[in-house]
């Protein structure tokens, strides 16, 4: 199974490092965060990446164009220096045949990836997203047992959830992705998913972090320095 990685945006919520690198390059413990991420993915067995590169995306090339990274099998695909995260994906359809995991470059989780297809592969559905606790600044989805309903303004609660990415697809998504570049991933074809009820939800009550800040930067690299990071499951 393969695992797309959507690493091509311009991170500007973390600008003072993303103007010198990618964001998915900014480093946690001397590794990039997107090192971090394929680990999670390689120890459930899943080594064949595709990472959709865009700002900086010679940064992320050059990087494993420099190291052997086997038994790793990582294509750094350029989908574009503004498109939109839909349109990246639409962009590296032709190297998708199956069903296939995607995720963010910026976030990592203690969540148990086996776990997550198996419950993809018993719904049937078309896409499983992975739902979180939100921290207050996202906002939510409304849930019926494992399917998304609808998208909501954020609000604060144990009872509600959050889109935290960590998906599982199946190749009909991309029927989904119509408008081109400028198609949100997020935004009409996750809503039109839901609409027609082939979108569920992975609940995962565990670790999850993204890094859009630099005071999430210090919060994982605190974790890492610790010994005690909760996604370091190899």
């Amino acid at each position: 199974m393969k695992c797309v990685i959507l690493a091509g945006g311009y991170g500007t919520r973390i600008s003072e490092e993303s103007n010198l690198k990618p964001k998915p390059m900014i480093e946690i413990g001397k590794k990039p965060i997107l090192w971090h991420i394929m680990k999670i993915y390689s120890y459930h067995k899943i080594d064949d990446f595709v990472i959709c590169g865009g700002y900086k995306g010679e940064m992320i090339k050059d990087y494993f164009e420099k190291s052997d990274f086997s038994p790793l099998n990582i294509e750094v695909i350029d989908t574009g220096l503004d498109t939109m995260t839909g349109g990246r994906l639409k962009r590296i359809q032709d190297k998708i045949d199956d069903t296939f995991c995607l995720t963010y470059g910026d976030g990592v989780s203690n969540i148990n990836i086996s776990n997550l297809i198996s419950f993809h592969k018993e719904k049937k559905s078309i896409g499983t997203l992975t739902a979180i606790h939100p921290p207050e600044r996202y906002g939510v989805l409304n849930l019926s047992e494992d399917n998304v309903i609808e998208f909501h303004e954020k609000h604060r609660g144990e009872s509600s959830w959050i889109n935290g990415g960590f998906f599982v697809f199946e190749p009909t998504i991309f029927d989904y992705l119509s408008d081109g570049d400028a198609t949100i991933l997020e935004r009409t074809p996750l809503e039109n998913l839901a609409k027609d009820k082939k979108l569920t939800a992975f609940k995962h009550n565990g670790f999850w972090q993204s890094m859009d800040t630099l005071r999430e930067k210090e919060l994982l690299e605190k974790l890492w320095d610790s010994k005690k990071a909760p996604w370091k499951i190899w």
